[in-house]
């Protein structure tokens, strides 16, 4: 492997986040304690969870990551929730924890220049806050007047309701002239609106490309298939394309639409992706090749930004999600559910060659 670079990557030769490997009873008394503590510490909360739920890269290398302990016996009580943000060097620079509960939903953050903001949580843009790379928290306008994508917005929020977020004026708020039937939605960093047009008619799914408020043109998903998972980066594009419960390929363009295939092999045996279209994986990375995968099992990666043939990774963990930032591949080894004990190789795993090697992260302090 290569040597650690300045975000403190470490293979762990023992449990991640230092958590007490003596036994069972005694991580399930501490887990226990900490979900009960209505002013629970972030170390402690960070120990009992094991591993990261989500992790966010800022643009000047800082990583947030998030954690959560939820009730192991019920799908209610009590729950503790962290984030912790580590400096390029490696070091907690803030941390915040939190007493909740087992049904709430679990903090995500994106990152963005300067910092990170807060996915928001249940209706609207409710929950929605932005972090500075120190830690410090700043307010997110939420703004009802719809926003043209400009270059530098990201998507904030996909689905119900749709959100960007402009990182420079901290305002959140819904696109302008997304379609009426769009069930899908991205923006790429050149401002390119794409969505995916899902008519009640007998029409094809269509996937709809705009900019400053213009449509630039559109395709129609080739039948028999319906259009899944979206995503854009680039001047590239791809679409998931389902037929009845499963994944069967993917719809491409390399060339800011201007022309698109249609990948129904390229090495990738579409038949073993068996966990649902709900479950699919779909990243591109900032050279414009794709990782496609699912959750808890199977992930592949182009060869090149033609994305026409892809190639198995060799993960050192089963990856229950898995995160794309620039060229650098993160993936996540957790329980499925809450537990009291950790599974094998469980922690956050980082590549940044494309998956040939990987490295746990550790905490530097």
């Amino acid at each position: 492997m290569a040597a650690a670079s300045a975000a403190a990557l470490a293979l762990a030769a023992c449990g991640p986040g230092g958590f007490d490997d003596g036994g069972s009873g005694d991580r399930e008394a501490t887990y226990k304690r900490v979900i009960e503590d209505p002013h629970p510490r972030p170390a402690e909360v960070i120990e009992a969870a094991g591993a990261p739920s989500g992790v966010a890269r800022a643009d000047d290398g800082s990583l947030l990551l998030t954690y959560d302990a939820g009730n192991v016996e019920d799908d209610e009580g009590p729950a503790a929730t962290a984030w912790r943000i580590v400096g390029p060097d490696g070091r907690t620079v803030a941390e915040h924890a939190e007493h909740t509960d087992a049904e709430a939903t679990p903090a995500a953050f994106k990152g963005v220049p300067g910092g990170f903001v807060r996915v928001p949580s249940g209706d609207g843009a409710e929950g929605a806050y932005a972090l500075d790379a120190r830690g410090k928290r700043h307010k997110v306008i939420l703004a009802e007047t719809p926003l043209r994508a400009r270059p530098g917005d990201i998507l904030l929020a996909e689905l119900e309701p749709t959100l960007i977020y402009r990182p420079a004026t901290h305002t959140a708020a819904p696109p302008a002239g997304v379609p009426d039937d769009a069930v899908r939605f991205a923006i790429d960093e050149r401002g390119t609106a794409w969505s995916l047009d899902q008519p009640l008619t007998e029409d094809p799914n269509r996937v709809v490309r705009q900019r400053d408020g213009r449509t630039l043109g559109s395709t129609a998903v080739p039948k028999p298939y319906t259009g899944g998972v979206l995503t854009a980066r680039g001047g590239s594009a791809a679409l998931s394309l389902t037929r009845g419960e499963g994944v069967r390929g993917l719809l491409v363009t390399t060339d800011d639409g201007g022309h698109w295939q249609t990948v129904l092999d390229g090495g990738i045996p579409w038949k073993d992706l068996t966990r649902g279209p709900e479950s699919l994986v779909l990243e591109l990375l900032a050279d414009g090749r794709l990782l496609v995968g699912e959750e808890s099992g199977r992930y592949w990666l182009a060869d090149d930004r033609t994305n026409s043939a892809f190639h198995e990774l060799n993960t050192p963990a089963s990856f229950t999600s898995f995160t794309v930032d620039g060229t650098t591949l993160y993936g996540i080894a957790d329980a499925t559910t809450a537990t009291y004990d950790l599974v094998k190789g469980e922690g956050l795993w980082i590549s940044r060659d494309g998956g040939r090697d990987w490295r746990r992260y550790e905490q530097r302090g």
